[in-house]
């Protein structure tokens, strides 16, 4: 087979298409995820930062709040032949990290989270039936986020920082339908800053609202890609680098306690995935950019928590997201349907320690998809695919 340095940066174009709705990771506390992630306008905890970096003003003195949210999903592929393809089942786990402090007396609180906003891991098999389409793809985000809110009056905070955010990205896949014959791959890291924002208003001791923005973030990621083929023999390595713009977003949310023991919360959050349309992409040949195209989408989120006695809570929640990514540029690195999460948890507060543990399970409704753009190869994505997920949260805190 004969290897050009056009059908490479082909390859490159298609294997780069592997972001959505699908990497964006929703829990980033267990107390919150067991809410559905509704916690916008209770933000509450030290994960507040994240959340709704208004809702420190909330927590006095110091406070520190770790957690670990691990998940095991896999997507399977019914392709327009009938034959079904499972991806191989991945197994992840990112941790996060909260601290706040509340001056005495003063209306202003600071706070620091680490945390994992994006990223996503998928594999399929080598007879997939479009390995030329996409084989295997990792995406790492890691944000680094210092925020200060002011209390501006008893019912009303608002808060801003900014945000260090380290993006790491491996993507692999076939250049034949030949399995086990060639392969071409893409490393490439990342730093972009960001910045947040958020409010929290309680005009009404039962309602409360808050809302949360988030900056759009440029990564361009510098590395390399590697070309190998076994039949002839053939290797090429080239410098790369290839922009994304990872999509601003807005959270809304609104509270509803009824009873010191009971809140209710709905949240709508907006993800500007349109930020991704043409991508440059630059190597010693000039290519074309990658056109992506894709939508803007929403998820909602409700959620609530019931409090009991000796410092006990349980809560639940459901999530609906939309998909934003058109049958066109659909790639199989990303799970990318309309799903459909539910959550549970429980946890207690005591005068110095808090914990909560929470599990999900989340169902990508059954897409079909028609029409996705062709490999160098003459493979498509083409087929029906459908998403399971369990995810397993726990955060434990400390007063001081």
């Amino acid at each position: 087979m004969r290897i050009s340095t056009t059908t490479v940066l082909l390859v490159t174009c298609s294997t780069l298409s592997c972001l959505g709705h699908g990497i964006l990771i929703f829990d980033q506390d267990a107390e919150a995820g067991a809410r559905g992630n509704a916690f916008t306008a209770t933000a509450d905890n030290p994960s507040a930062v994240y959340y709704n970096p208004a809702g420190i003003t909330q927590l006095p003195s110091h406070q520190v709040r770790v957690g670990l949210y691990s998940l095991t999903y896999q997507m399977r592929l019914r392709s327009p032949s009938g034959a079904d393809v499972d991806s191989k089942r991945a197994y992840e786990a990112t941790p996060n990290l909260y601290y706040t402090y509340s001056l005495p007396e003063k209306p202003i609180s600071f706070g620091l989270g680490v945390y994992a906003p994006f990223g996503l891991s998928m594999k399929w098999p080598e007879n997939s039936g479009f390995r030329s389409v996409a084989r295997e793809g990792r995406v790492t985000y890691l944000t680094l986020q210092p925020v200060v809110a002011w209390r501006v009056n008893p019912t009303l905070s608002v808060a801003a920082g900014p945000t260090s955010n380290f993006g790491q990205t491996e993507l692999k896949q076939g250049l034949s339908p030949l399995a086990g014959n060639d392969s071409f791959q893409f490393k490439g890291d990342a730093f972009a800053p960001g910045f947040t924002a958020g409010i929290l208003w309680q005009p009404l001791e039962k309602h409360s609202f808050g809302v949360t923005y988030r900056s759009a973030t440029t990564m361009d990621f510098d590395g390399h890609t590697d070309t190998a083929s076994v039949t002839p023999a053939f290797s090429l390595r080239q410098d790369a680098r290839v922009k994304f713009e990872f999509p601003q977003s807005v959270t809304l949310g609104w509270s509803f306690r009824p009873t010191i023991n009971w809140n209710f919360e709905f949240d709508a959050n907006w993800t500007d995935w349109s930020s991704f349309g043409a991508v440059p992409i630059r190597q010693a040949t000039p290519v074309p950019p990658l056109i992506l195209n894709w939508q803007s989408s929403w998820y909602f989120a409700w959620g609530v928590t019931r409090k009991f006695g000796d410092g006990w809570h349980a809560s639940a929640g459901y999530i609906f997201s939309e998909n934003s990514v058109p049958d066109a540029h659909f790639t199989p690195l990303v799970p990318d349907t309309d799903r459909h999460a539910w959550s549970i948890g429980i946890g207690r507060e005591t005068a110095k320690w808090t914990w909560d543990v929470a599990y999900q399970l989340t169902w990508g409704s059954p897409r079909t998809v028609n029409g996705s753009a062709l490999s160098p190869a003459g493979q498509s994505a083409d087929g029906r695919y459908e998403w399971w997920s369990h995810a397993l949260s726990v955060s434990v805190g400390r007063k001081f």
